[in-house]
């Protein structure tokens, strides 16, 4: 396994980062804890969370099964970069009592005891924010973030889900005041479907010194050979993947990047997943196993190289949308 640092820190992170969103909804205890276990054998010491996993009342269970991973000893604690994230509404019925969601500094505050109980832990290394939260200014959300940075209890803080004019917002004002790092790393929607944070997120995000960590990799599974998967009697599409194979000019660049992989005897997921390795100001993709074999497949992306007539290809097929502005002004 590869590492590289986070954004500007010295914190030294794997160019895989293990999502845990399924840790629970999906995937039982046991098999989280072996996935886990797994990960940590191949190298991989970045591990992503959100108090939010595990969803709807069972809100924080996926925070308890990493808890009670990490209780198991063996050095596991120490081993992983731990990162989590604030901003969900943890009401198990839906309706949040006043200060219970966002970023307030009274909900960072409480948020943050709550995620240290259910994870087991005394800090978490990278604390990030879920969303923009546009009725708290950041002149707030870094003064609480000082106070527990200096308690112990965080050591860094990110963003996701941040539009490039948020993240260049948060660290200017984090650099107004002496000693406040600002955010570290943003986690956005990146991947070959979708390449839209090519022309603002990622340069504001290179420009302020935050390593990139995408999520949905596989834009939902559409990158994963899913039509050929569908052709197979494999299980049917939904969400995201399913909306962009409704539109038959989506579903023909599928197709072709399907038929592209297949001449040349490539995984479609791996494919995927070693593409965003290639990619500028990426720290690692968020790759989230339901199963010990997406996690192996997962591995083995991180060792694939693409050739350079491949990369052109992938171009081709899934052209970005260019750099701002000019794509969208001379």
């Amino acid at each position: 396994m590869e590492y590289t640092q986070l954004g500007r820190t010295g914190l030294k992170v794997s160019r895989l980062v293990l999502g845990t969103m399924n840790f629970g909804p999906q995937t039982d205890e046991a098999d989280s804890h072996a996935i886990m276990d797994a990960a940590l054998d191949a190298g991989i010491n970045f591990f992503d969370t959100a108090n939010v996993y595990g969803w709807g009342e069972n809100k924080g269970r996926t925070e308890k099964i990493i808890g009670n991973w990490f209780a198991q000893g063996g050095d596991r604690r120490d081993k992983v970069v731990l990162a989590t994230k604030v901003y969900g509404n943890m009401a198990a019925d839906g309706a949040a009592w006043p200060n219970h969601d966002k970023l307030s500094a009274l909900n960072i505050r409480r948020a943050v005891d709550a995620s240290l109980k259910r994870l087991r832990t005394d800090h978490i290394d990278v604390y990030q924010f879920h969303h923009v939260d546009r009725a708290t200014p950041f002149e707030e959300i870094w003064q609480a973030v000082d106070v527990l940075v200096q308690q112990g209890k965080i050591l860094y803080a990110g963003s996701s889900n941040f539009p490039g004019y948020k993240i260049a917002q948060a660290n200017e004002i984090a650099a107004r005041r002496s000693g406040t790092i600002g955010l570290v790393s943003e986690q956005c929607l990146y991947n070959l479907a979708e390449r839209r944070a090519e022309m603002e997120v990622i340069p504001a995000a290179q420009e302020y010194g935050l390593g990139v960590i995408p999520w949905s990799p596989l834009h939902g599974g559409l990158l994963g050979g899913v039509l050929k998967k569908q052709a197979e009697g494999g299980r049917r599409t939904s969400g995201r993947a399913a909306d962009t194979l409704a539109d038959p000019a989506a579903r023909g660049r599928i197709q072709a990047y399907e038929d592209l992989l297949d001449k040349l005897g490539v995984e479609p997921g791996e494919a995927a997943l070693a593409w965003l390795l290639t990619r500028p100001g990426v720290t690692g993709p968020i790759v989230g196993p339901r199963t010990a074999a997406q996690l192996e497949s997962a591995i083995r992306a991180a060792e694939l190289e693409l050739s350079e007539e491949l990369l052109a290809s992938l171009d081709e097929i899934f052209p970005g949308p260019g750099p701002s502005p000019e794509a969208f002004a001379w």
